[in-house]
């Protein structure tokens, strides 16, 4: 392997890096993608849960550490495609509102510096290129989509039809998830997905789930001038004198260590890793860490709040595939709290492996088989509010998340006002049968929908990036993971991370012109 000189070097291949690749690509221009991990393997584990819910078989085994010095174990996957490759597909649009100052009841919002009106083309265009399955006029809070989804709505398997039916029945505004899955119901023999329990939270074997590797990935190195290196770690990036270009890209391959060259530098390792690498790259211009004149790098990291809801019956879920309703009529509260509750989805089947993995120690299998086979399962998503000492920090080798939680009255509410909504439906397939619900929240080492850490904006003292989310302190240097975000809303962040890839990349072929 040589050390080269490229026009663009992108770090990462998730949803930001993956998407930016498949946009550049045809453009002609010599391109190096750089990823830490390898090809995920097609091999029997993917579908195993024992595999990945008990003995983890694809989870790093980096260890961090909280504010008081204890050690995480992030939930986190360093593979082509990054975390995509396990994710639930569920690739929403932010709603319009997020985009401006919003009041919440233990804080603010902040207004971003673009409206749901300039991502709303590249929304368009990420829905398209990660085939999402959705219908349009049934979330209350939906935005303006005028070109309709392009796939239509996975549709729903009785049992939770009948879920449908009753939260209808309550007035609830119950609609089709927007999932990003390459299964076509009208033609089943000219369908990848075959509609399997192991979904979310694996990978798939088929390859059948649109994620950034399968989608986009893939169609860029077919292209010759786009080169894919893998098992390269970034571990440092070295600018001029100047400090407003970056001229080096430090990695290491194989034990190995190169230094590669680009016109532009992207970073998309994720919202805690770019911030990582940007203060690892500390130098004499910038001795608090690379273009963080503004103190800012690692600062206002958000992950969400999550709370999981398991709706317990004594009668038998039959459904195979489940995650294919969303609730968002608590999203910006309710008659008598006026303030932002969040969004409700339902996950993907729940079994033995993984409700054990999530069991107080020395749970018995047959309590947590009974668990997962009568049980139903619903993602309650809070907005984590933004605070400068909420923040990615290195000391040493070591990476810190200092983070203190935020926004609990609401989301303590929500948890209660949706088990309260879950006591209230009928359901005649389980019409003598009592239902139990027990709420969990979920913990710092969910890392999924990192973000924050990098925000843009149009003032250099108060964001790290601009509008085009490049450096404001280094000309060459841009970030298209979930680092630009300015707040984290209460939705998934992938499909606004795709469509910004996009957005950037639309950018970055005019500069290049």
């Amino acid at each position: 392997m040589i050390d080269s000189h490229y026009d663009v070097i992108i770090i990462g291949t998730g949803a930001g890096g993956g998407t930016l690749a498949y946009k550049l690509a045809p453009s002609g221009k010599k391109i190096l993608v750089l990823e830490r991990g390898n090809f995920l393997p097609r091999e029997k584990a993917n579908w195993d849960s024992h595999q990945i819910f008990k003995k983890e078989c694809y989870r790093t085994a980096e260890v961090w550490y909280d504010k008081h010095g204890k050690t995480i174990r992030p939930l986190t996957h360093y593979y082509v495609g990054g975390n995509t490759k396990f994710y639930g597909g569920a690739l929403f649009r932010f709603r319009k509102n997020d985009f401006n100052r919003v009041i919440h009841k233990e804080g603010i919002s902040p207004e971003w510096p673009l409206k749901y009106q300039d991502f709303a083309p590249y929304y368009a265009q990420a829905e398209k290129l990660y085939e999402v399955h959705s219908q349009q006029g049934l979330d209350p809070t939906e935005p303006q989509i005028n070109e309709g989804y392009p796939f239509p709505p996975i549709s729903h398997e009785p049992y939770i039809q009948e879920i449908n039916d009753a939260l209808k029945y309550k007035n609830l505004h119950p609609f089709y998830l927007p999932l990003g899955i390459k299964l076509n119901e009208a033609n089943r023999f000219l369908s990848s997905c075959i509609r399997c329990e192991t979904c979310d939270g694996f990978p798939c074997f088929l390859n059948a789930k649109s994620d950034a590797d399968i989608n986009c990935i893939r169609p860029a190195v077919a292209y010759k001038n786009l080169t894919l290196i893998t098992q390269a770690k970034v571990i440092r990036l070295h600018t001029n004198t100047s400090g407003r270009e970056v001229t080096g890209v430090e990695t290491e391959i194989a034990g190995k260590q190169y230094i590669f060259s680009g016109n532009i530098v992207v970073l998309a390792c994720g919202a805690i890793n770019s911030a990582v690498l940007l203060l690892k790259s500390a130098n004499d211009k910038y001795p608090n860490g690379l273009a963080n004149s503004s103190n800012l790098v690692g600062r206002n990291y958000m992950a969400h709040k999550f709370g999981v809801v398991i709706a317990l019956s004594t009668k038998a879920n039959p459904t195979v595939f489940q995650k294919t309703i969303g609730v968002n009529d608590f999203y910006w509260g309710e008659k008598d709290f006026p303030y932002p509750m969040g969004s409700i989805q339902l996950l993907g089947n729940i079994n033995q492996d993984r409700v054990a993995a999530n069991a107080p120690p020395f749970t018995p299998n047959i309590i947590a088989e009974k668990i997962a086979n009568h049980s139903v399962s619903w993602l309650l998503i809070t907005e984590d509010l933004p605070d400068p000492n909420n923040r990615v920090r290195v000391k040493g080798e070591k990476i810190i998340l200092e983070y203190t939680n935020n926004n609990e009255q609401p989301f303590n509410r929500f948890i209660r006002r949706w088990i309260s909504v879950l006591k209230s439906i009928k359901l005649n397939s389980q019409r003598g049968h009592f239902s139990v619900f027990m709420p969990q929240k979920m913990s710092l080492k969910d890392v999924g929908h990192q973000c924050g850490t990098c925000r843009f904006g149009e003032n250099p003292e108060t964001s790290v990036l601009d509008i085009n989310c490049r450096t404001h302190d280094v000309d060459n240097l841009y970030v298209v993971d979930g680092s630009f975000f300015p707040s984290s809303t209460a939705l998934n962040p992938s499909l606004t991370i795709m469509a910004n890839a996009l957005r950037v990349g639309e950018h970055l072929l005019e500069r290049m012109s």
